[in-house]
C-alpha cells in the first residue's frame, strides 16, 4: 500500500511556475483624430475579481515596439464586463498605418497578444 500511495503521488502533475489566467480580451477599439490628436477607445473584457487580480492597464504600441500612450486603469471592474475606457490627446506620427493594444493584468502582467488596429487614410 505505501508503495501504491508514492507511486501514485509521483504521478501527480505540479506547477512549477504561476498559473496564468485569461490575459484581459480586447473586445474593441474606435479610433478618431481630433485636430491634431487622436482619441483611442478601448473596450475590454476580463473577469476580475477585486482589488488583487483585475485588468488595470492598456498601451497604444507601435510597429517598432514604442509605446505612444498608456491608460492606466484605477479601479476593478467586477459588476461592468464589459468595460470601455478613452485616452485623449494621443499623438500617432504621421504616416502610421496600424499600430496595437495590449492590455495588463495587475496579476499576471502585460498580455502577449497585441490587437492590431488600422488607422488608415485621414481627411483633414
Amino acid at each position: 500500500m505505501r508503495l501504491y500511495c508514492l507511486l501514485l503521488l509521483a504521478s501527480v502533475s505540479v506547477p512549477t511556475s504561476p498559473l496564468r489566467a485569461d490575459d484581459p480580451r480586447i473586445a474593441g477599439v474606435n479610433i478618431m483624430k481630433l485636430g491634431m490628436y487622436w482619441r483611442v477607445s478601448v473596450t475590454l473584457d476580463h473577469p476580475d475579481t477585486g482589488w488583487d487580480h483585475y485588468a488595470d492597464a492598456w498601451q497604444i504600441v507601435l510597429e517598432d515596439g514604442s509605446v505612444i500612450g498608456t491608460r492606466e486603469l484605477m479601479h476593478p471592474h467586477v459588476d461592468e464586463r464589459p468595460f470601455t475606457r478613452s485616452l485623449n490627446s494621443v499623438v500617432v506620427p504621421d504616416g502610421t498605418q496600424r499600430f496595437y493594444i495590449r492590455a495588463r493584468c495587475s496579476h499576471d502582467g502585460w498580455s502577449k497578444t497585441l490587437y492590431p488596429v488600422d488607422v488608415g487614410p485621414v481627411l483633414n
